[in-house]
């Protein structure tokens, strides 16, 4: 018999890269989604066959509580989460509820209906924040610089009090900046690929962004689903960085992107005091040791790779856009 998972925020990024892989693995997958009037099912589309969607909400124990009897996974993907960094300074509690306290409903629904459920929760790199050191590794003590990235440490926590009360197999990956074609529009790298596209097929002249020298461990989010599920195989639980252990800044970013299609970035990024952050954190990297010793993962997509893939998908995807107008 297949073996059965859940992912909630399976309409995500990494939702739908982890059932893609899931799937190519014989799995039988069930996606949690919130009730809402306009669900964005574009990054799962070409999945749906082959997955069953279902309706629960991490602000809802009982919700959960059902899924989990009704469908009886063997591991569970906790991906959900309020997860862009610049709403929860607008949005805090609404963080908190989600991202936070939305673990701890969905641990406790598993120690209730059956505590063998292996589960993966998506922690962050953001946890580290202001850093302390680099490298950041599993033992860099945290602190948050965003209501984001405080939620996402209450959530990292209670998943360890989960394993370490109750001898539940609960996994944390600490990811660090994981990116793709499938990004949201909201996040810089994505801005910043289809910025390129859309100047270049003439139909903007610049880009608005903050701050360019911010620097960040970048990887892509295809190869980064590989290491969660390979977490949820380990004879024993635990957190792992997963991370390139490469860092690179905003302001590079942009000079591939814009250099792929043989622009000068210079000409068209124009600096919006709007997008600096409350609270900024200046260098993430993580070290990706114990995942490559313990889990025999390595990113395989490297940074120019990354950035030259998502201006290439955002190519086409304006210009399919354009010829849909047209």
């Amino acid at each position: 018999m297949s073996k059965r998972a859940l992912i909630t925020g399976i309409t995500g990024q990494d939702g739908s890269y982890l059932a893609e892989l899931l799937l190519a693995k014989g799995y039988h997958v069930v996606g949690m989604l919130r009730r809402s009037s306009t669900v964005n099912f574009e990054r799962i589309g070409h999945l749906q066959d082959d997955l069953e969607l279902v309706s629960g909400d991490l602000l809802d124990e009982a919700s959960m509580i059902q899924v989990l009897r009704a469908h009886q996974p063997e591991e569970v993907y906790n991906l959900a989460a309020q997860s862009f960094v610049q709403t929860s300074f607008t949005q805090p509690v609404l963080t908190g509820e989600t991202t936070a306290l939305g673990v701890t409903r969905l641990l406790d629904a598993v120690r209730m209906v059956d505590p063998g459920i292996r589960l993966y929760q998506a922690s962050s790199s953001e946890m580290f924040g202001k850093v302390v050191e680099v490298p950041q590794s599993e033992s860099t003590p945290f602190h948050p610089r965003s209501p984001y990235g405080v939620a996402k440490v209450y959530g990292h926590w209670i998943t360890v009090n989960y394993r370490e009360s109750y001898g539940m197999h609960t996994n944390s990956g600490i990811l660090f900046n994981h990116e793709s074609p499938r990004r949201g529009l909201e996040f810089v790298t994505r801005k910043i690929a289809n910025g390129v596209a859309r100047i270049k097929l003439g139909l903007d002249t610049t880009i608005a962004l903050g701050n360019l020298e911010a620097q960040r461990d970048w990887g892509f989010a295809g190869d980064y689903v590989d290491a969660m599920w390979r977490m949820l195989q380990q004879p024993t639980p635990g957190d792992f960085v997963v991370a390139t252990g490469e860092t690179h800044s905003v302001r590079e970013f942009c000079e591939l992107a814009f250099g792929h299609v043989d622009l000068d970035w210079s000409d068209h990024v124009v600096i919006d005091e709007r997008f600096f952050r409350p609270a900024e954190v200046d260098l993430l990297v993580g070290d990706p040791s114990q995942a490559r010793d313990v889990l025999g993962w390595t990113p395989r997509t490297g940074f120019r790779e990354l950035v030259e893939m998502m201006v290439d998908a955002d190519l086409d995807a304006v210009a399919r856009q354009q010829r849909h107008l047209a």
